[in-house]
C-alpha cells in the first residue's frame, strides 16, 4: 500500500500555528501527492486509500484532504469514481511548485517546508558563477525540512535586477511560487553540480551536522523563461536524513 512518508510530524491543521509564508495545508498536501506521482511512487491507475484513512494518516481533517484531492482532479491527476474511489491519472508533466525539488527522505518522499533565516541584498561574491546583469543579488538563507526533519541548508542568490527589495514577510514557503506571483519570473531550466563541502558557519543548531563537517553539496545555476541566468543556489545536505534524487523517464 502507498505510504505518505510524512515522518513523525503531523501537518498542522490550524493555520495560526504555521510559520509566516506557509502554503495552505491543502496546497501542501496537493504538492506532496504531485511529487509522489511525478516520482513514480504513485502510478497511473493506482487506487488511493479511503479518504478517512488518508486523512488520519496525514493528520488532517477530511475536508482539508478533499480540497487537496479536488485540486488534483482539476489538474487531471486524479479520477474520482462515485462508489468506487479515487484513482491516480499520471501525466507526463504535472505542474508543481516543487517540480525542480530533488531532495527526499532516505525512506522516500517527505513534505518540503522552509524556514527563512535571513534575506539581504549584497554585492555578488566573486566565487559564484556569473549570472544576471546586476552587480548585486538577494541572498536568501533557509533551513529546509522534510516532514518536519531538518534536512538541508540553502543559500540562494537571486540577481538584483528582478526586484529592488525582498521583504521576509512577502516570501512564501515556495520561493519559486513567490518568483512567479510577485516577480513574473519563471525558473525554466536548472543545472545541478554535486560534490562535497563543509557545513557553513551560519548553520543553526537545529541542523543535524556540525559546522565544518563534510556533507553533500549541490550548486544549482537556474535560468529564467528568457534563458537568462537568474539565480545561483548552494545546498548543504544532511546525508543522514535525506538524499538527492533525479529520476529519468
Amino acid at each position: 500500500m502507498y505510504q505518505f512518508f510524512l515522518g513523525d510530524t503531523e501537518v498542522p491543521q490550524n493555520p495560526a500555528t504555521q510559520p509566516p509564508g506557509s502554503l495552505p495545508i491543502y496546497v501542501q498536501i496537493t504538492e506532496l501527492l504531485v511529487r509522489d506521482i511525478a516520482a513514480g511512487r504513485l502510478i497511473d491507475g493506482e487506487k488511493l486509500p479511503p479518504e478517512r484513512d488518508m486523512a488520519e494518516e496525514l493528520g488532517i481533517a477530511v475536508g482539508t484532504l478533499r480540497k487537496a484531492l479536488a485540486e488534483l482532479q482539476n489538474r487531471g491527476l486524479l479520477e474520482r469514481i462515485q462508489g468506487s474511489g479515487n484513482y491516480v491519472r499520471a501525466i507526463s508533466d504535472p505542474k508543481s511548485v516543487y517540480a525542480m525539488f530533488r531532495l527526499e527522505l532516505l525512506g522516500g518522499g517527505g513534505l518540503p517546508t522552509a524556514e527563512i533565516l535571513s534575506i539581504d541584498r549584497l554585492p555578488k561574491p566573486s566565487e559564484l558563477p556569473s549570472f544576471g546583469s546586476s552587480k548585486e543579488a538577494h541572498r536568501i538563507r533557509r533551513l529546509r525540512r522534510l516532514s518536519g526533519r531538518p534536512a538541508a541548508l540553502e543559500e540562494i542568490w537571486l540577481d538584483g535586477s528582478y526586484v529592488e527589495r525582498i521583504d521576509l514577510e512577502a516570501v512564501s514557503e515556495s520561493l519559486y511560487l513567490f518568483y512567479r506571483t510577485k516577480l513574473s519570473l519563471w525558473i525554466a531550466r536548472a543545472e545541478d553540480q554535486i560534490g562535497l563541502d563543509v557545513v557553513p558557519d551560519w548553520a543553526p543548531p537545529t541542523f543535524g551536522q556540525a559546522v565544518g563537517a563534510a556533507v553533500t553539496h549541490i550548486q544549482r545555476i537556474s535560468q529564467d523563461q528568457e534563458g537568462v541566468r537568474a539565480e545561483v543556489s548552494r545546498t548543504w545536505l544532511d546525508h543522514t536524513v535525506a538524499r538527492y534524487v533525479a529520476r529519468l523517464k
